[in-house]
Parts: structure tokens; C-alpha cells; sequence
């Protein structure tokens, strides 16, 4: 069986092995494939296992051995999901490998902006500690967790990791959410979007990117929500309308936003979020521990094995 792996280098850099998933076939890995690349170097390929890298209904044509496409991730929009059942092609994905990286990120962001950890590091490197005539020193305000309301746009695996954490932390936990009261954890309050943005402190987005929450953190929406709020995405870039963020920073709207993600992928250096004030972005990290990505592999082997053993696990073509 041939088995290309499109993108594997985010994935593995060097830290894991491709070792187990070359067992089940002869494995060729490229770090990248860009488009104009992909059908000479699938084109004998029974299995394409791809992240970022686009397959679509064209390339499926156009490859009449391929039969199934592994995804490196939660997400699968990079498949053309339609084509792939008019042609009987399995796509599989990665469910829940990076709960709990993910839900630590949140805080991680969230604990730099009320400690301001980063700041008071590189102060302390410029030696205004040192040259301080107390023995602490601030010149911003601190803000502590317990008694605050966080409100979780969203709750599948990583809302519910995020908001037991919070809740760890003695925050008061707001869900805006299909589920119903009743079966929300006790103490979990189910909210209204709205109301969620207008009354809680932080705001945390877990929800898919769809055609009814593509931005939907937007310029209403935020005037609607405390100066003091802080807004946290480790979701998807395009949930937000990045120039209205860009000028509610700007302007103290809200306080802060820690972004794990951006609607463009690496941006563009013209984003107007990479330079507004107490923004903090990190480049699209928190599914990346080694913990998480060895999760990631193990279910992609999982996912094929399956696949080749006649019952396939984690279909999302059926």
C-alpha cells in the first residue's frame, strides 16, 4: 500500500517517529506539498495523510487510486467532504487529541494578562527591580481570578476542559451552548450569547467556525462587554472581525485578548491585531505539545489500521 504524508513537518519536526505508520505500507513523508505539487506526488497513493494541505474534488478526480485521506487534525475542511463520498473515499480524523494542551493555553494567556508575567520579566531584565526602592515592584493592576465570571462560547471536549479549569481557579462559569441547563455541570450557568459577551469578565472561544459564527466577536458585540473584559480564542481566527478587535483594544473597549489563532495562517505583517495594545498572540501553539502531537500520531495510526482491517474508526465521509 502507498501511503504519502502531505504536510507531516508541524506534526513531527523531528521529535517522533513515522516509524509505527511506515509498518503499514511504504510511507513517503514530505515536510510541505504546496498545490502545484500534490497530484505528481500522489498519484500513486492509495492513502494521502494531509493537515493544512487542501484535497479537492479536482485533485480526487485526478487521483483514481486514492481511497483514503487521513486528516492530521479535529478540523476537516481541507477535504472536500462531498466528493469524497460520491467516490467512496474514507476521510478520517483526530477527535480530542489536544483537550487538555488546548484548555492550558487558555489560561496560560490568561494568567499572563492578569499577572503580567511577560511584562514584569523583561523588566526585570532592564533592571528597574534591581534600581527599586522596595522590595516589590508594580506599576499596573493585577487582577485575581476567584469570584470572576468566565463565560465559554461553545462546549465540546475543550469548553468542558477550560471551564472545570476555571472553575478549579474559583470562577464563576457562564455556557453559551446547546445543551440545556439540566445538563450542564452543577454550578455552570447556561447563558445567551449576548448576554455571556455583556456580563462576563473573560470570554473564551470553543465553537466551530460556521457560516452563523464567522465573526462573531464583531464591533456590537464588543461594545457590548466590560472595559475590564478580556477575550481569549484558542479556537478559530475568522470567529473574530479582527480590525474591529484591533480598534476595541486601541481604544480600551476591552482590556486585553490572548489569541492562539488568526483568520489568515501565518499573517499577513499588515494584521492590524499584531500591533494593538494588550494583544498577545502566540503562533497556533496550543495543539502543539509533545504529549498532544504523540496523541495526534497514535490515533493516525489507529485511524488507517482500521481502515485496513475493514473497520474503519473516526469517519467523517460516511
Amino acid at each position: 500500500m502507498e501511503i504519502r504524508v502531505l504536510d507531516g513537518y508541524c506534526l513531527n519536526p523531528g521529535d517522533l517517529s513515522w516509524e509505527e505508520m511506515g509498518r503499514l505500507g511504504n510511507l513517503v513523508v514530505y515536510d510541505r506539498t504546496f498545490p502545484a505539487e500534490l497530484l505528481e506526488r500522489a498519484k500513486d497513493a492509495e492513502v494521502l495523510i494531509a493537515n493544512k494541505t487542501l484535497i479537492t474534488a479536482e485533485n480526487m478526480a485526478a487521483l483514481p487510486k486514492l481511497k483514503y485521506i487521513g486528516v492530521l487534525a479535529t478540523g476537516y475542511n481541507v477535504v472536500d467532504i462531498e466528493a469524497a463520498k460520491e467516490r467512496g473515499i474514507i476521510v478520517t480524523n483526530i477527535p480530542a487529541y489536544s483537550t487538555d494542551s488546548v484548555a492550558q493555553m487558555v489560561f496560560a494567556h490568561l494568567l499572563n494578562i492578569t499577572q503580567r508575567v511577560s511584562y514584569y520579566a523583561e523588566k526585570n531584565r532592564q533592571g528597574v527591580w534591581s534600581a527599586n526602592a522596595d522590595f516589590c515592584y508594580w506599576d499596573s493592576c493585577l487582577m485575581e481570578l476567584s469570584g470572576k465570571w468566565m463565560g465559554i462560547v461553545g462546549f465540546g471536549n475543550i469548553g468542558q476542559a477550560t471551564a472545570r479549569i476555571a472553575s478549579a481557579f474559583g470562577m464563576n462559569v457562564g455556557v453559551y451552548t446547546s445543551k440545556s441547563q439540566a445538563e450542564l455541570p452543577e454550578g455552570f450557568k447556561k447563558m445567551e450569547l449576548d448576554e455571556l459577551f455583556k456580563t462576563c469578565d473573560v470570554v473564551s472561544l470553543h465553537c466551530p467556525l460556521t457560516s452563523t459564527t464567522k465573526e462573531m466577536v464583531n464591533a456590537t458585540r464588543l461594545k457590548s462587554m466590560k472595559p475590564t473584559a478580556i477575550l481569549i480564542n484558542t479556537g478559530r481566527g475568522p470567529l473574530i472581525n479582527e480590525q474591529d478587535l484591533a480598534e476595541a483594544l486601541n481604544t480600551g473597549v476591552i482590556a486585553a485578548a490572548g489569541l492562539d489563532v488568526l483568520s489568515t495562517e501565518p499573517p499577513t505583517p499588515d494584521n492590524p491585531l499584531l500591533t494593538a495594545r494588550n494583544c498577545f498572540i502566540t503562533p497556533h501553539i496550543a495543539w502543539a505539545t509533545k504529549e498532544a502531537r504523540s496523541r495526534l500520531m497514535q490515533i493516525a495510526v489507529a485511524n488507517l489500521k482500521g481502515y485496513m482491517e475493514g473497520h474503519v474508526i473516526n469517519n467523517v465521509a460516511k
